[in-house]
């Protein structure tokens, strides 16, 4: 993709000024602010009135930048290796000299970091001598953002500046590994535990627990659209739409599909903007057909979950 370079700049300048700035990945759509500002990350919490036990991800150019902040083991560097840049958070030891924002890490000693794919980011963090803090641009408990239109709907001018890179081409949030002794992942997400466990060679739980927060998206309601939502509906209810993971032969206008013959990237990539879709077309609930709990269905799967303890 051509990148703006007249864009870049203007999001640059307001980052150094410690404003929050929208940015583009290849998951969704971030709110960045200066990972090393108390008062810059304070505005990325009131701005999606985000609880402040909830850490948010770092994002890095590259780990040689992340050096001074986080120590390594050969675990996280066989991973950054296969799959970064790209949809996978790890979780690390804090050095004691990091400049990292204590708000960030709820006052822990670990931080979450990941590396994004995006070339408009990219660029981005080349031409800053910080850090980005970067939790998705939604408010919180809501569907994450995969476009600019996302973030102008949820935050309006409330945001100084929207960096555009058209829509997010994973459209769910990076998968979150705590690296640090045996390996965990803690949020299900863009890279499937299966390839994780085979660039390892390592058998990887899954461990998410809602009452022990230790990194993002852990909390037991997140990635609501706004309306209640049924899983694994068969039948279909007066003002529902019916949410299925592929293309009916019959359709009716309540009918939304994630994918035309149900391929689950495909599925991953629409999940966000469908559900934003249906609360604007003003449905008062949602029936979701059963997802293939494989793969990424099983990311697709858990977001659904905890969007319908709405």
């Amino acid at each position: 993709m051509k990148i703006n370079l007249a864009n870049i700049k203007k999001a640059q300048k307001l980052l150094i000024k410690r404003e929050c700035v929208a940015i583009p990945t290849e998951t969704v759509y971030g709110l960045a602010a200066n990972a090393y500002s108390d008062i810059a990350c304070k505005k990325i919490y009131k701005l999606k009135k985000r609880p402040r036990n909830n850490p948010l991800i770092v994002h890095y150019l590259n780990n040689q930048i992340l050096k001074k902040d986080c120590n390594f083991n050969n675990d996280f560097l066989k991973l950054y290796k296969k799959f970064c840049p790209g949809p996978i958070t790890f979780i690390l030891n804090l050095k004691k000299k990091s400049k990292i924002s204590k708000i960030i890490t709820n006052k822990k000693n670990t931080l979450a970091v990941r590396f994004p794919r995006h070339p408009v980011t990219r660029k981005l963090l080349k031409n800053i001598s910080f850090p980005l803090a970067a939790p998705s641009a939604n408010l919180s408990s809501k569907v994450s953002a995969v476009s600019s239109a996302d973030v102008r709907d949820d935050f309006g001018k409330r945001v100084k500046y929207i960096l555009e890179g058209g829509k997010s081409s994973i459209g769910l949030e990076s998968t979150i590994i705590d690296i640090r002794n045996k390996p965990k992942v803690l949020r299900l997400g863009g890279l499937e535990i299966s390839v994780i466990e085979k660039t390892l060679n390592k058998k990887i739980i899954f461990k998410n627990n809602p009452s022990k927060i230790s990194a993002p998206g852990q909390f037991k309601i997140h990635y609501s659209p706004g309306i209640p939502i049924r899983l694994n509906a068969k039948k279909i209810k007066k003002d529902e739409a019916y949410l299925s993971i592929k293309k009916l032969k019959k359709n009716k206008s309540n009918f939304y599909f994630l994918s035309k013959n149900g391929s689950l990237k495909e599925a991953a990539k629409n999940l966000y903007s469908t559900l934003r879709k249906i609360k604007k077309n003003k449905h008062k609930s949602i029936a979701v057909n059963k997802v293939p709990n494989i793969g990424l269905g099983k990311t697709i799967n858990d977001r659904l979950k905890r969007a319908s303890k709405f």
